[in-house]
């Protein structure tokens, strides 16, 4: 009879404990459960959820990867409505990091969890602080040219991107190098309460508020330069939602669509059109950030009908790993 070493040329792994980050098709003996296990590829899309954010709120910005977020700012949903805190999430549940030098909330964010953006917002008049995180502590960057609130965001600590925002409502650009932003090209639909995706030289632009004011679906595409209008558009028109991804494969979830619904709708971005999947959020609401990719994403807080949320859900997507246990039962 063959060995499995025979057919594939390398032995099972023995683990005491299941890889964080297997790949589809990987196989291995976990000595503490004492199971044969390997990755297969999710059938479907779906949420599931996670661990609670330490304090409810919303409006905050966010960074990093589903088992590696970074949740800072927001508004609780009670005075002073606005807050310095910053949480971190491992894929499980959400610790206290260090704390933004500045209180705000509708600010955006770009990066990582050890290498985090933070910049625009509100109270502080429309807030052009930008604000660098290491894992543990904020230090001050370059302010923005133009000081703003629910803007859209992308890129990383040392090459971001600001695009949009209010007042007055904007399709204004501006490129970070990680020390200064500088002016880049404008979208073409000025908007507010958007979502972003990407990196500086290949973001992606989409949804929000246009003056008005009037929800969009509209989507473009930057290619470090110039912003193009996509002919796919956003089956749901919707502000204030959640984003993730890159250019060519984005996810969209949540958000408000006027005059009075909170959504659970989810899309997705192919680099041309947008797709509804079946799958939706369990918990409606408005104002959620988002983080991760396509793949493996991440939504958490928000604002319910009622009050700030303190949710978190889970996004696997159709094709992503999934770790599934051998049985000869």
């Amino acid at each position: 009879m063959a060995e499995y070493k025979g057919i594939k040329g390398f032995k099972v792994q023995y683990l005491s404990a299941d890889p964080s980050n297997p790949i589809i098709g990987q196989t291995w003996y976990n000595s503490t459960s004492k199971d044969l296990k390997y990755t297969g590829a999710t059938a479907a899309d779906a949420w599931a959820s996670g661990g609670n954010l330490g304090t409810a709120k919303y409006a905050m910005g966010g960074a990093g990867t589903q088992t590696a977020a970074l949740a800072f700012g927001g508004n609780p949903g009670s005075s002073p409505y606005s807050t310095t805190a910053t949480e971190e999430y491992d894929g499980a549940s959400w610790t206290a990091g260090g704390n933004l030098g500045t209180t705000r909330s509708d600010l955006a964010g770009a990066g990582t969890q050890t290498a985090g953006l933070a910049f625009g917002g509100f109270p502080v008049g429309n807030s052009n602080a930008t604000e660098e995180y290491n894992g543990s502590t904020w230090t001050a960057g370059g302010n923005l040219g133009t000081g703003r609130r629910v803007l859209g965001n992308a890129g990383t600590q040392t090459a971001a991107l600001a695009f949009g925002g209010t007042p007055p409502t904007t399709g204004a650009t501006e490129e970070y190098d990680g020390s200064t932003w500088t002016a880049g090209g404008s979208l073409n639909t000025a908007r507010d309460n958007l979502a972003g995706a990407g990196t500086q030289t290949a973001a992606l632009a989409f949804g929000g508020q246009t003056p008005g004011p009037a929800v969009t679906g509209a989507t473009e595409e930057y290619d470090g330069s110039t912003w193009t209008t996509s002919p796919g558009s956003m089956n749901t028109a919707r502000r204030s939602f959640g984003g993730a991804g890159t250019q060519t494969s984005a996810l969209a979830f949540g958000g408000f669509i006027p005059p009075n619904t909170r959504s659970t709708a989810t899309e997705k971005y192919d680099g041309s059109s947008w797709t509804t999947s079946p799958a939706s959020l369990a918990t409606a609401r408005r104002q959620i950030t988002g983080a991760g990719n396509q793949t493996a994403g991440l939504g958490f807080g928000g604002s319910t009908a009622t009050a700030a949320t303190a949710a978190t859900e889970e996004w696997n997507g159709a094709g992503s790993p999934t770790t599934k246990t051998i049985t000869v039962s």
